[in-house]
């Protein structure tokens, strides 16, 4: 049976859904410097993404579960919690493995990877029944229409695919250069400035 192809990328929009967005070396906005960022939407009305590579300092899931007056069975797993993006920063998503759906509240992003924003997946992950793997952040990133064309275009970004194991990985500090590596570059290879013929 042959896969029918989606027709948002024929059109060459979207190209960013489900990749993973790199900040480039010399980044002037401090709170993206070496950024890795899931793309959870990419459309001609702006973009989204979670920052996977920025844990909040001092708050653990289980702190976020109990504030939020959620319990915690033992044995739970203690996701980490990531400064998300500037956006919504009061505001929890959770990205996560798509062997968890929370029917109308699990937007699918890729094949395998899903974001839900509602308590019923804290719940979840508090009982563990949650998702396989996942990402609790605080925040987003986001940009409107045409802004982060222009950003990739100016040298700020650059784009590779994702995968489950760069995604999820605990070595937040490693990220960076680990998707850099997916390119088969080196940070050192990369410049700051933007080079045009």
């Amino acid at each position: 049976m042959t896969k029918k192809p989606n027709p948002r990328a024929i059109e060459g929009e979207n190209f960013l859904e489900g990749k993973l967005l790199i900040a480039m070396p010399g980044m002037s906005d401090p709170r993206f410097e070496k950024s890795v960022i899931f793309m959870c939407a990419h459309s001609g009305d702006g973009a989204m993404g979670i920052i996977v590579n920025k844990p909040v300092a001092g708050v653990s899931f289980q702190d976020m579960m109990r504030k939020l007056e959620l319990q915690v069975t033992p044995g739970a797993p203690n996701f980490p919690v990531l400064y998300g993006g500037p956006v919504e920063t009061g505001r929890g998503f959770v990205l996560h493995s798509g062997d968890y759906d929370s029917s109308d509240a699990t937007l699918p992003v890729s094949e395998d990877v899903s974001l839900t924003t509602t308590l019923d997946i804290l719940r979840a992950m508090g009982d563990g029944r949650g998702p396989e793997k996942a990402i609790f952040a605080l925040g987003y990133a986001g940009w409107s229409p045409g802004q982060i064309e222009d950003e990739i275009r100016s040298n700020g970004w650059i784009h590779c695919d994702s995968d489950l194991d760069l995604l999820f990985n605990t070595n937040l500090d490693g990220k960076w250069a680990t998707a850099l590596g997916k390119l088969g570059i080196g940070a050192s290879g990369l410049s700051a400035h933007a080079g045009h013929a």
